[in-house]
């Protein structure tokens, strides 16, 4: 995709079909968003740390050179109190992986293994395929159906624009190897988490059931899912003659390794105001070059909170959060929580959800809160954001700031075509509009400009 230079507010929220309600944001507000519309500043950083770092697994030497890299450019933006937080995590690696139908349709299968996946032997290893629609029918299946077998576990998930299958269908990812394992089966291959029809497998992190000994683990691109099952029912109407499948998955864990945050600061006039945690997060998987996931959040909260510190300083502050080691556990959350527990957060707000626009803006506020949430609401009509009716309930990399009774936001982006790419090849920067991506930082940038400025009492 090539880049769209920017355009007036008027001309780029036409061109995206945003409607404009009748009441007009506050002047200062409009201007801000006026700004944000024509800035290329989110752009750039994601252009950037894709090209220049690339992909970010967490605990790698990749991984430090993303925390590197963001010190060094959020300094550069003019940010405060720039810096590393390191902390230590569990790290797992990937390694070789092939699969190929042996018997009785031999035929290539492109696979990719699961975040904390065991190994086969070098060599790989060869079995019959059972396969369950569900993972229902994988947890209603007697272990003497797949003791020394692999178990292929399918789904039906769809497109939402608000992502909420994920929740529902991505129990086939985490919980499927840990209920295979206990069955005694040989590996698991489960139909990618995703909602494309491209030979790009989605990986994604799975953690094993306590006392769990783990077994292969991988996904099959969305296409090899269904030619797989088109495979078995063939085999079936033949006589039943088993599918048998040669698997090698070569991961390894490498112990401890070093992780870390990356913070920066637009410093408040009045610290007794409290903090606005504006979050996101710099590791990513290994497969793509992390733009959607997450190097656009990132991009989208340094990009919003630059032009609020550029207008004037905010009454209070403003922490940006590029967390680590999201993708396969929340260490960096937890890091930072258990760093900065006793501080005074007032509210917290993260994007993690690719580039595509903000269609929606969710509140979890006290009732101090309802003149703020009305005021942000109204600011962001404009850019064709309607107020949802559902409480916030924030993300990952915010999850323990939110559990401990810190008032959310959640800017909802559309998710329709999230899923196509989320954990796979594809997640490369050609894929964001940036007319969108500005719309983002628009968006951003009234919320945070509002609530750092707010006389309500948020906590």
């Amino acid at each position: 995709m090539q880049k769209i230079r920017s355009a007036p507010l008027a001309l780029a929220l036409s061109a995206m079909s945003l409607s404009t309600p009748a009441m007009a944001a506050p002047p200062d507000v409009a201007g801000l968003q006026e700004k944000a519309m024509a800035d290329e500043i989110a752009w750039d950083f994601v252009s950037d740390l894709t090209t220049e770092v690339g992909p970010r697994p967490a605990g790698t030497a990749d991984e430090a050179r993303g925390r590197d890299w963001a010190v060094a450019r959020l300094k550069a933006l003019g940010f405060a109190n720039v810096r590393a937080e390191p902390y230590i995590m569990p790290t797992w690696v990937r390694g070789a992986e092939t699969a190929k139908v042996v018997a009785p349709f031999p035929q290539t299968l492109i696979v990719t293994a699961l975040g904390n996946s065991g190994a086969t032997p070098a060599n790989g290893l060869e079995a019959e395929v059972v396969y369950f629609p569900t993972i229902a029918d994988l947890e209603a299946a007697a272990p003497d159906r797949l003791k020394g077998k692999i178990a292929f576990v399918s789904h039906a998930m769809k497109a939402t624009q608000d992502g909420s299958s994920y929740g529902y269908f991505g129990i086939v990812r985490r919980q499927g190897p840990s209920i295979a394992a206990k069955k005694g089966a040989a590996a698991i291959l489960i139909r990618s988490i995703g909602t494309d029809n491209h030979r790009t497998p989605h990986t994604g992190v799975q953690m094993w059931a306590e006392g769990v000994t783990p077994i292969p683990a991988a996904a099959l691109s969305v296409p090899d899912a269904e030619n797989l099952e088109r495979m078995l029912r063939k085999a079936q109407m033949k006589g039943g003659k088993p599918v048998r499948v040669a698997l090698t998955l070569t991961p390894r864990f490498i112990g401890d390794q070093a992780s870390g945050n990356v913070i920066a600061e637009v410093p408040g006039t009045d610290p007794a105001a409290g903090i606005i945690v504006a979050a996101c997060h710099l590791d990513s998987w290994d497969l793509g070059t992390g733009a959607i996931d997450d190097g656009a959040g990132c991009a989208i909260a340094s990009a919003a909170a630059r032009l609020v510190m550029k207008n004037e300083r905010p009454r209070r502050t403003i922490r940006l959060l590029l967390a680590g080691s999201e993708e396969v556990g929340g260490f960096g959350a937890r890091a930072y929580f258990a760093a900065h527990k006793e501080e005074r957060h007032v509210l917290a707000l993260e994007s993690d959800f690719g580039a595509d626009r903000v269609w929606r803006v969710d509140f979890k506020f006290p009732a101090a809160g309802a003149p703020l949430a009305a005021r942000i609401a109204d600011a962001l009509a404009p850019l064709g954001i309607g107020k949802g009716s559902q409480p916030a309930g924030g993300g990952a990399d915010i999850a323990p700031l939110v559990a401990a009774g810190v008032p959310v936001i959640d800017l909802q982006q559309d998710g329709t075509r999230y899923f196509d790419l989320h954990h796979t090849a594809d997640d490369t920067l050609d894929k964001i509009d940036p007319a969108q991506l500005r719309q983002n930082v628009a968006a951003w940038a009234t919320v945070l400009a509002l609530a750092a400025n707010a006389d309500e009492q948020l906590r």
